[in-house]
C-alpha cells in the first residue's frame, strides 16, 4: 500500500496573471522552474558560500526527536558556529536542521542575493528566512502556525515533499492544539496497519533541484525529506482576509500558550493524552474501527 499522491505540476515563464488565475486565487501548488534564474543566490548559494559569508554566527538547529515531557516543543537541539554546521553537513547524514533562520536580522548582506518576484503577491518582507537540513533529515507533518502562503526557493541540494490541501486533515493524525500531525509517523514509509486513515488521504508530491520554486498555498500540510544536504529560502505573504487573522491571533494568543502550560504541568502524560485523541479522532472521522 503506497500513499495516495498527485504529482505538483511544473511550469516555466509564468506570467503573474496566470499564477494569479490558476494557483494563487484557487491555492493550488506549483513548482515554477524559473523563477530565481537571474539571482546572485541561484548562481552563488551553497554550503561553501555560506562557510565565507555567515561561518562565525551562532545558529541554533534542531532535530527529529519529539520533544517529551516538560520538553518545549519548538527548543533547539544545540546551538553551534555556521562552519561547524556545515562540515557536519559535508561529513556525515544528520537529522540536524536550521530552521526557520531570519536572514534580515542575522545575514542582512545575504538579502542583495534575492527578490521579491512580480506575481501580484503582496510579501512580508521583513522575514526571509533560510531552512538547512541534512542527508536523511525530515520535517514532521506540519502546517504554518500563521497560515502565509510560502515560495520555497531551493539552491543547494535536492529534497522530497509532500502536500495535502486543508480538507485533508481529518485524515492526517493532526495532534490537538497543535498544527503537527503525530510525530512518530513517518510518512514516507508509513505503517497503514496502525495508521490506516492515511490511505485515505489525497495528496500531492514532488522532488525540489537546484533552482526549483514550490508554491505551498495557506494552512497546507507538508512534510519534507532531504536527499541530500539541502539550502533553501522561503519567501512568505501573510494573510489578509479578517477570518484567518483571527484564526492565527487565536493559535498564537490561546492554543499556543495553553498547550505549553499543560506540558508543564502534566508533561509526557499530556504528549500521550494527545496522541490518544488524535488516533480516535481520525478513526472516527475515517469510519475506521
Amino acid at each position: 500500500m503506497k500513499l495516495d499522491l498527485t504529482s505538483i505540476p511544473r511550469v516555466r515563464g509564468i506570467s503573474k496573471e496566470t499564477f494569479l488565475r490558476e494557483y494563487f486565487i484557487p491555492q493550488q501548488p506549483v513548482v515554477i522552474e524559473d523563477l530565481s534564474e537571474d539571482w546572485g543566490a541561484t548562481r552563488k548559494w551553497d554550503l561553501e558560500y555560506f562557510r565565507q559569508k555567515a561561518g562565525n554566527l551562532i545558529v541554533p538547529l534542531y532535530d527529529g526527536k519529539p520533544a517529551k515531557g516538560n520538553q518545549k516543543s519548538h527548543a533547539p537541539a544545540q546551538r553551534v558556529k555556521m562552519t561547524d554546521y556545515i562540515d557536519i553537513l559535508k561529513s556525515e547524514p544528520t537529522d540536524l536542521r536550521m530552521f526557520f533562520f531570519n536572514l534580515l536580522q542575522n545575514c542582512p548582506e545575504l538579502v542583495k542575493d534575492f527578490k521579491y518576484p512580480d506575481l501580484g503577491v503582496k510579501f512580508f518582507k521583513r522575514l526571509p528566512v533560510l531552512f538547512v537540513g541534512g542527508q536523511g533529515g525530515k520535517v514532521v507533518m506540519h502546517y504554518d502556525m500563521d497560515l502565509a502562503d510560502n515560495f520555497h526557493f531551493n539552491f543547494a541540494g535536492e529534497k522530497k515533499v509532500i502536500l495535502y490541501p486543508p480538507d485533508q486533515t481529518k485524515y492526517l493524525y493532526k495532534v490537538p492544539y497543535s498544527i503537527v500531525s503525530m510525530e512518530i509517523i513517518d510518512m514516507s514509509a508509513p505503517d497503514f496497519n496502525k495508521y490506516p486513515a492515511l490511505a485515505k488521504a489525497k495528496g500531492f508530491e514532488t522532488s525540489l533541484k537546484h533552482g526549483d520554486t514550490l508554491f505551498i498555498p495557506s494552512k497546507w500540510w507538508h512534510y519534507i525529506t532531504y536527499e541530500s544536504p539541502c539550502l533553501s529560502l522561503t519567501l512568505r505573504s501573510l494573510p489578509r482576509s479578517p477570518g484567518k487573522i483571527l484564526e492565527v491571533l487565536r493559535s498564537l494568543i490561546i492554543t499556543r500558550n495553553y498547550d505549553n502550560f499543560m506540558r508543564q504541568i502534566k508533561g509526557q502524560k499530556w504528549i500521550d493524552y494527545k496522541n490518544k485523541r488524535a488516533i480516535e479522532k481520525t478513526h472516527k472521522i475515517a469510519g475506521i474501527e
